[in-house]
């Protein structure tokens, strides 16, 4: 397989969620396939080369545009394409593209996200043979829509809801259109399938380096004292920031009240202002960017994910069962995992402040249930979410498809 892999973000540093599941994507298809890498660069951040990416053929970097521009808001309400894909849409890239198209014979171009939309469009005027496929990290609309139930701001509920509308109309032509998708969970595929029922789906569910993050600890282990509590996420995602700055305001009073001595350290790259000023809050700490996370899980008694929107599944979930410590979770934080509250996790609403303290004094108080929380984890990401496994899940549908497709780009055997 000869595959263009197009991407609104640099992979690394892999400090999200979404660039975990995108460096591993790239990872497995490049060991059974040529893969060009061409993404959107960070700015001021050297571009990435073939040395950070040594399984890729070429890796190709395009400065990233300014977003949220006075222009594009307007264009993006008014017009053809909603803001999300107007902040991804840059004349350097479309050059790029245009390029490798011009000197490379691809079988796929992948899609990183439906924001790259634009790029699929103009590289299949150029080769009608191509085989577009996009990775859906989230469903975006649905994700928007969300964002529109949290917010306070009229004005901004109002864009939301209707960008919503805009970017769902949008995936329907996506999913009408393109050669394949691939979704983080069972639940995304049936709604996108409801959306277009004959659209070419599969489930590569995010997933966790176990080995990696095997090495913070055994199962047994006794966590820090005083009580260590995590939440693990970039902060410059508004799911997280908005996660942190509720229960770090409105749950973690009730449970230092419990717990007196127990500390919640918030663990993530770019907090905002409103983020750092948690940070003056009793008992609260605001690390920003670390080096290396394991060693706060190791010290955890447990990680928290008290998520109230967003979409798509989270990584921090399974990292943290991987580095045997237990999840405390919002239903719609382990929203596509297949936990089992009580089992494997804890499941709580995220206004339930009894809930939150109940099951962390539980935890605090009995070695037996953190111990069990802790083993039924592991056990879930070794058997469910290796990263080495899904990514053999990956290149199988990729050979498969194509196969379907008599592509001769697929290989033999």
């Amino acid at each position: 397989m000869r595959i263009l892999f197009l991407s609104p973000r640099q992979v690394l540093p892999a400090l999200s969620g979404a660039k975990l599941r995108e460096y591993h994507f790239l990872s497995a298809l490049s060991s059974g396939a040529e893969v060009t890498y061409l993404y959107f660069s960070d700015a001021g951040a050297p571009p990435l080369t073939v040395a950070d990416l040594p399984f890729c053929r070429e890796v190709v970097a395009v400065p990233k545009p300014p977003a949220y521009g006075l222009v594009s808001t307007l264009r993006g309400i008014a017009g053809r394409w909603p803001l999300p894909i107007l902040n991804y849409t840059s004349p350097a890239m479309s050059a790029a593209v245009a390029h490798q198209m011009a000197t490379g014979d691809f079988d796929i171009i992948h899609l990183d996200s439906i924001h790259m939309i634009r790029y699929a469009l103009a590289a299949a005027e150029r080769n009608s043979s191509l085989k577009a496929i996009y990775n859906w990290h989230n469903i975006e609309s649905e994700a928007m829509l969300r964002f529109s139930e949290t917010t306070p701001v009229l004005a901004r509920r109002w864009y939301a809801r209707h960008t919503a509308v805009k970017l769902q109309a949008l995936e329907r032509v996506i999913l009408n259109a393109a050669f394949g998708h691939v979704v983080c969970s069972e639940r995304e595929r049936a709604q996108l399938q409801l959306m277009a029922p004959a659209a070419r789906i599969a489930v590569v569910e995010n997933g966790v380096d176990t080995a990696y993050f095997r090495a913070s600890g055994e199962p047994g282990d006794s966590p820090a004292l005083p009580p260590k509590i995590v939440f693990v996420g970039s902060m410059d995602y508004f799911p997280n920031s908005d996660a942190a700055i509720f229960f770090a305001n409105q749950v973690w009073p009730a449970i230092r009240s419990r717990l007196p001595d127990s500390e919640l350290l918030i663990v993530g790259n770019n907090p905002g202002p409103a983020v750092r000023a948690l940070g003056e809050l009793p008992g609260v700490t605001v690390t920003g960017r670390v080096a290396d996370v394991r060693p706060y899980y190791r010290q955890a008694l447990a990680a928290v994910v008290p998520l109230r929107t967003g979409g798509g599944t989270r990584l921090k979930i399974l990292e943290a069962m991987a580095a045997s410590v237990p999840v405390v979770s919002t239903p719609l934080g382990a929203e596509g995992l297949e936990v089992v509250d009580g089992e494997n996790a804890l499941l709580v609403e995220a206004t339930d402040t009894q809930g939150w303290v109940d099951h962390l004094v539980r935890l605090a108080d009995s070695p037996a249930a953190h111990h069990q929380l802790i083993g039924a984890g592991l056990r879930l990401v070794q058997t469910r979410y290796d990263w080495e496994m899904l990514g053999g899940i990956l290149r199988k549908t990729y050979v498969r498809w194509l196969r379907a497709a008599g592509t001769s780009g697929a290989p033999a055997g």
